[in-house]
């Protein structure tokens, strides 16, 4: 395996890790701590990068409020009423949008998708897939080719 490909698996591994430590975060109430202390413990974390899933998994907390505000932008209903799973996606991806600019939009969307059909509602992906595309254009007009004013 190329060391691309190993960086691309890793970064994979991460968003799939980040995403059932945010929804154990969501659902529970749990602070972040204690859960990374148990995805220490019980989780396999071998190729991870640690450093993304570290990033993920304490940026989407400590920057909820705005997060949550671009994604009801985008959604006809309350943030609340999403299935949980989807939520949780649309954080991750939301913020690593908004933060992480050296992973393109695309690549982004993608993994929006995939992390959907792995852990979501059998269509959900459709929905997710929607949604990260309308915020990938607003936070990133000119990568998305977006008319700027």
């Amino acid at each position: 395996m190329s060391s691309g490909t190993q960086k691309s698996y890793a970064r994979r591994r991460a968003r799939t890790k980040a995403v059932q430590a945010l929804y154990q975060w969501d659902l529970s109430g749990a602070n972040i701590p204690d859960i990374l202390e148990q995805f220490d413990l019980y989780q396999d974390m071998a190729k991870v990068d640690m450093d993304h899933f570290q990033q993920l998994v304490h940026g989407v907390p400590a920057n909820i409020d705005t997060i949550d505000k671009a994604i009801s932008q985008h959604i006809s209903r309350k943030l609340d009423d999403l299935d949980p799973i989807e939520r949780n996606i649309l954080r991750l991806c939301s913020f690593e949008l908004s933060e992480c600019i050296e992973v393109p939009y695309k690549v982004i969307i993608n993994e929006a998708v995939e992390l959907t059909k792995l852990f979501g509602a059998e269509q959900g992906h459709k929905f997710v897939n929607g949604v990260i595309d309308k915020i990938a254009k607003q936070l990133r007009p000119l990568e998305t080719g977006q008319k700027t004013d």
